[in-house]
């Protein structure tokens, strides 16, 4: 069942009066947790086909249902009666703080593993690999990062696009105007208004975005790729050993199962739930070789 009401487990802040310091909150063990609430907090997103909202306002996506298949089995090794899936929205630029907070327990989406990243939160075996590309108006005849070259550009605040673009900005000395925005699709949309020249995404959240657009033939994606592939995967607490462990050992078991081919075929070569359109897009041979061998 769909929930959108913050969840708020997180423990108080302790005072200690000694020494007039305040002592940091004690770290969230996310099994013991699980086990006295028996709720398993889940992180998600408005990024299809990783996790969204479908027209009857159900959670959905890959991650989703690879998350769902945790949970099963999360409940079974805790010898759990039942365990609920409280559903918590969460957008790039606050994802990190809701699981630092306690309100999410795993993110299940598609953010990139990046070593920046993992210096603030545990990330799982990976489900996904991108290539960040740049999207634009076909009539704009923008076809390489050259041609960007003083042009205006749109990201996600909270995305690791913000350094990446940043960064070939100053190493090609491209001039852009970087503009920031509060969600994938704000950002998306600058391009479609024609207020930005372009917008720096993963490419297969670009392919969803465009052929969910009223135009799709209105877009065109750069060749030239912003980035080199790059894992996607979900993220835990820093800390969180034991709950990583757990999360890792049972998504081994989940990516080598041939369900998992089902699973993908689901989200990648059948119509998206609630969206209308297919992406069509084969299983690469670095995933497949990394499911069945993560």
């Amino acid at each position: 069942m769909h929930k959108t009401t913050s969840i708020g487990y997180c423990s108080l802040l302790a005072m200690a009066l000694s020494g007039g310091a305040a002592q940091a909150t004690p770290p969230i063990n996310t099994l013991e947790r699980i086990e006295e609430t028996a709720t398993l907090r889940v992180g998600y997103g408005d990024a299809a086909p990783f996790s969204y909202l479908d027209n009857q306002g159900q959670v959905v996506g890959y991650s989703i249902d690879i998350c769902q298949r945790l949970a099963k089995q999360l409940k079974a090794t805790l010898g759990l009666s039942s365990l609920e899936i409280a559903y918590v929205p969460r957008t790039p630029s606050n994802r990190i703080q809701l699981l630092n907070r306690g309100d999410i327990d795993i993110e299940c989406d598609a953010s990139t593993n990046t070593v920046e990243r993992r210096r603030s939160a545990l990330f799982a075996l990976s489900h996904y690999f991108v290539t960040v590309r740049y999207v634009a108006l076909r009539e704009s005849g923008l076809k390489t990062l050259a041609d960007l070259a003083g042009q205006s550009v749109s990201v996600a605040r909270g995305t690791v696009n913000v350094g990446q673009v940043n960064q070939a900005n100053r190493e090609q000395r491209l001039y852009l105007s970087v503009v920031p925005a509060d969600t994938l699709q704000e950002a998306f949309d600058l391009v479609t208004d024609g207020r930005v020249a372009a917008f720096a995404m993963d490419d297969i959240l670009l392919r969803a975005m465009i052929a969910e657009s009223e135009n799709p033939d209105a877009y065109t994606v750069f060749a030239e790729p912003l980035t080199a592939s790059q894992p996607l995967g979900f993220m835990m607490r820093l800390g969180d050993d034991a709950f990583a462990e757990q999360v890792n050992k049972v998504l081994r078991a989940i990516y080598t199962s041939p369900e998992m081919e089902s699973i993908y075929d689901r989200w990648f070569h059948q119509p998206l739930p609630g969206k209308g359109i297919t992406l069509n897009v084969p299983m690469s041979e670095a995933l497949a070789d990394h499911l069945n061998h993560p």
